[in-house]
């Protein structure tokens, strides 16, 4: 266990720092409808929705058993963005489900110009990640691990990368309560735009969630970016103080936005056993699209879904700005 340990603080020591930019951001993208609908990050909900394992590989179950998912979500500037992946339980006595998926990107045609101005053709951009992994389950814990392909294509420059994530779960069913642990994007580039290395955006992920046993009612909450403390959108945080003659600067922390910066919120309400309406909270998102002239909704994010014996359909809406949301759509088939 210690070599395990060893290893693994040697492979995100590298990560535990401020970093400004990363490649690859699309990675962190919701997977389906109902995570957008639940404000964009759910690592903690153990049933039978397949995109919840693309985010946290520890939830492949067996209710994901021969389950099909495409997703596909109307993205910011009509950018497209989806994800479409599979599931299956290889060994009912060792509990071991295993599945796969593709996360997929395009931003669409751009104009070709020289310096002047002037068109000279056009050219497309668009990312891939294709995502293999598993999940072994030992009574209330499961582990599980998912190895990404990263393919970048944006104009003329490429770039390959791989990453992997790995997650733990540890659920109660009797109580109703789940507790998930995730370190995600562990990995880099094996080859580069134009020779600059950049690093991947790695992130280590804590969730909670807990069903109500007597309300058909369910309350998550999700922390992120904990590998730096100050994830703040950077505005004017100088606060002028006259003392008599002296004028003196003092900076405010701003502790407790920065700390609701890293914590997402969501709800699902269950109206019997086919519907089901979401909400979330993600506060960081609020903070980055807000408006010094009037308040918004951005950072709010709602949805719902129905199933209907093998067939679900889910439907997620996340407000970022007063001029663009994401509309996301999820399409499940149990075989």
């Amino acid at each position: 266990m210690k070599p395990i340990l060893s290893l693994l603080f040697l492979l995100i020591t590298p990560y535990l720092q401020a970093q400004v930019t990363n490649v690859y951001e699309f990675l962190d993208l919701s997977p389906s409808a109902r995570i957008t609908a639940l404000g964009g990050l759910q690592i903690a909900v153990v049933d039978k929705d397949l995109g919840l394992a693309a985010q946290n590989p520890a939830l492949y179950n067996a209710q994901m058993h021969n389950q099909l998912l495409a997703s596909h979500s109307l993205y910011l500037a009509d950018i497209g963005h989806g994800y479409v992946g599979y599931a299956r339980q290889i060994d009912t006595t060792h509990h071991i489900t295993v599945g796969g998926g593709l996360n997929y990107v395009s931003y669409g045609n751009f104009d070709q110009t020289d310096e002047f101005g002037n068109i000279t053709g056009s050219f497309k951009a668009g990312e891939y990640a294709l995502q293999l992994g598993g999940a072994w389950q030992h009574n209330n814990l499961s582990l599980g691990a998912s190895l990404k392909f990263i393919l970048s294509s944006l104009e003329s420059y490429n770039s390959f990368g791989i990453a992997t994530d790995l997650g733990a779960t540890y659920h109660l069913p009797k109580q109703n309560y789940t507790f998930s642990l995730v370190l995600r994007n562990i990995g880099g580039q094996v080859t580069t735009y134009a020779n600059t290395r950049e690093p991947l955006p790695f992130d280590i992920l804590l969730g909670a969630s807990h069903r109500f046993t007597h309300l058909p009612f369910r309350i998550s909450i999700m922390a992120h970016d904990l590998t730096r403390w100050n994830i703040r959108y950077p505005r004017n945080n100088n606060n002028i103080i006259v003392l008599g003659a002296d004028t003196t600067s003092k900076e405010k922390t701003y502790f407790v936005d920065n700390l609701f910066q890293h914590l997402n919120f969501n709800a699902e309400l269950y109206l019997g056993k086919a519907l089901c309406l979401r909400a979330g909270y993600n506060h960081q998102r609020k903070q980055a699209m807000a408006l010094n002239s009037f308040r918004t909704m951005g950072g709010f994010s709602f949805g719902g879904g129905i199933r209907i014996k093998r067939i679900a359909i889910d439907y997620g809406r996340a407000i970022y700005h007063p001029s663009s949301s994401d509309n996301h759509f999820s399409f499940m088939f149990s075989f």
